[in-house]
C-alpha cells in the first residue's frame, strides 16, 4: 500500500497518524468510555506499525478528536473487500463527527480504490456504534457468536456489517 492521503469532509480531516497524535490517541482509546469496546491496545499503540493496516487521526477544527482505520483483504480478487473500524473522545460523542468520518472514508475506499464492499464488525451491545454505521448503509449480516474478548477475557458477540458500494448513503 501507498501512502495514505489526507482526506476530507466538510467538518472532519483524517490525516495519517502522526508521532506527535501518539500520546493523544492513547488517551483517548483508554478512555473508560472507549475502553468499553476496544481491546487494551498495546505498550506501543500507535507508535507501532500494524502492516495492511491504514490508520487515521480524525480532527475537527484543529482538534485530534478520534481515529479511524482500514485494512484490505484483496489477496483474491474475486473476494476484495475492507474492513474499517474507529472510536472517538466522548467528549465529541452524538454530534456527527464519527458518522462523518465514516462516510469520508468510505467515499475513499469506495471512489478512489475502488472497493465493492466494505464490513465493520462491532459488539452487538454497541448500539451507538451500530446505529451510526446502519446511518450510512451499513446492513447487519449476523451475529459472530462470542467473537472477541473485552480487555476483561469475557467472550462477547460481534455484530458483522457490510455496506455494498452502491448502498452508500452519502
Amino acid at each position: 500500500m501507498t501512502t495514505a492521503p489526507e482526506l476530507r469532509g466538510p467538518r472532519v480531516v483524517l490525516a495519517p497518524v502522526a508521532a506527535d497524535h501518539h500520546a493523544r490517541l492513547r488517551a483517548i482509546h483508554l478512555h473508560p468510555d472507549v475502553a468499553e469496546w476496544w481491546q487494551n491496545p498495546a505498550d506501543d499503540w500507535p507508535a507501532a506499525p500494524e502492516p495492511g493496516t491504514i490508520r487515521y487521526s480524525i480532527f475537527h477544527d484543529g482538534n485530534l478528536i478520534g481515529f479511524i482505520q482500514w485494512y484490505a483483504d484483496d489477496d483474491n480478487p474475486d473476494f476484495r473487500h475492507a474492513g474499517l473500524d474507529l472510536f472517538l473522545d466522548p467528549a465529541v460523542h452524538r454530534r456527527g463527527f464519527g458518522r462523518e468520518a465514516i462516510r469520508v472514508l468510505c467515499a475513499h475506499l469506495i471512489d478512489d480504490l475502488k472497493f465493492h464492499r466494505l464490513i465493520i464488525d462491532p459488539e452487538v451491545e454497541n448500539t451507538a456504534a451500530i446505529a451510526c454505521y446502519r446511518s450510512v448503509g451499513f446492513r447487519d449480516v449476523g451475529v459472530m457468536r462470542e467473537y472477541s474478548r473485552d480487555r476483561h477475557g469475557e467472550w462477547k458477540d460481534g455484530l458483522l456489517m457490510d455496506l455494498l458500494a452502491r448502498e452508500f448513503i452519502r
